[in-house]
């Protein structure tokens, strides 16, 4: 950090001033200085060899009317993906009570909606009730939220709300017409003003450039408090999307994003989220020495698939991570 960043620390000990330039000097800097910059953060914060790991539950699939390119569940696209009904509360508990015994410390519900409404609102709160009566950590992301929502869910014992922002203001419109970025940025509000842990990142991947990678950061960085985990996707081109068939970016600058985030958001917790099960064992072990300590476990994600908890149990093995 320079001289002159460090004197624009807030109250909170974090900057939420950056400008693009400074993110842009950050992406440019050489590999290694970068690896050790982010490590070097990373190390004064967290233990370096713990991983926070979650499970991630589709409560209800498909016939979303969003129309998000990248989403199999949007009702926009052709991808075969049959809509379904929320599942029963049993069921979630269930699960949830499953993936405690996995190793799941953190169990997080999403639902293929705009924003939650009625009498399905009042069966994800009882969700929410059931799960954190196991001792876990719950998550949801259920869209768009009002501020009385908000209100309610953290009444109900939810932890995290996780509403993610995708990727810059200025690209954000050749990704999704049916919202606004500014929608997200007013339910992040309501979130935080209920006093709800925030989870918001963004997918790289999207035939963004490198400066909507910053200007995404940018975004979360600048939030009046960080959000207190920030994941960080890689697309999984999904055919019938309009993304179907984007090119992988470069591995490099996928880590490379990992490590700007953990500079620019110290305290967060960095998952490494969806696209895991294409990434080989070398570059999930690069994020994770830049930065990253959280994941989803299972061989799910919502719709997608993800590395499996066998694979997990020996890649964390080899590197000496230990859960959290």
């Amino acid at each position: 950090m320079t001289a002159q960043a460090a004197t624009r620390i807030s109250g909170d000990g974090l900057r939420h001033d950056w400008d693009v330039a400074e993110v842009e000097a950050l992406y440019a800097m050489p590999f290694m200085d970068l690896m050790f910059q982010a490590h070097t953060v990373h190390r004064a914060h967290f233990d370096a060899n713990r991983v926070q790991i979650s499970r991630l539950l589709s409560i209800k699939t498909g016939g979303c009317p969003e129309d998000c390119s990248y989403c199999p569940q949007s009702a926009h696209h052709a991808t075969g993906l049959e809509k379904e009904k929320l599942l029963a509360v049993e069921e979630v508990v269930a699960a949830a009570a499953k993936a405690k015994e996995e190793g799941a410390s953190r169990f997080c519900m999403g639902a293929a909606w705009r924003g939650p409404k009625g009498d399905d609102f009042q069966v994800a709160l009882a969700m929410i009730e059931g799960v954190k009566a196991l001792g876990m950590q719950t998550c949801a992301s259920f869209g768009l939220l009002s501020r009385e929502q908000a209100r309610q869910l953290k009444e109900a014992g939810l932890d995290y709300y996780n509403h993610n922002l995708d990727t810059s203001p200025e690209h954000y419109e050749e990704i999704i017409s049916t919202r606004k970025f500014q929608d997200r940025l007013d339910t992040l509000g309501h979130v935080q003003d209920a006093g709800l842990h925030v989870c918001s990142g963004g997918i790289v991947g999207m035939g963004e450039k490198q400066n909507d990678r910053a200007k995404m950061l940018i975004a979360l960085a600048n939030l009046p408090k960080h959000p207190d985990s920030v994941p960080i996707n890689l697309l999984i081109p999904i055919p019938g999307t309009p993304l179907a068939e984007m090119e992988r970016p470069d591995p490099f600058d996928f880590v490379r994003t990992i490590a700007v985030a953990r500079v620019m958001m110290p305290h967060s917790y960095v998952r490494l989220s969806a696209g895991r099960e294409g990434m080989s064992e070398e570059m999930q072990a690069l994020c994770f020495f830049a930065g990253a300590n959280s994941v989803f476990c299972g061989e799910k994600l919502l719709t997608a698939r993800n590395a499996s908890p066998g694979q997990d149990k020996s890649l964390f093995a080899r590197l000496g991570l230990q859960p959290e």
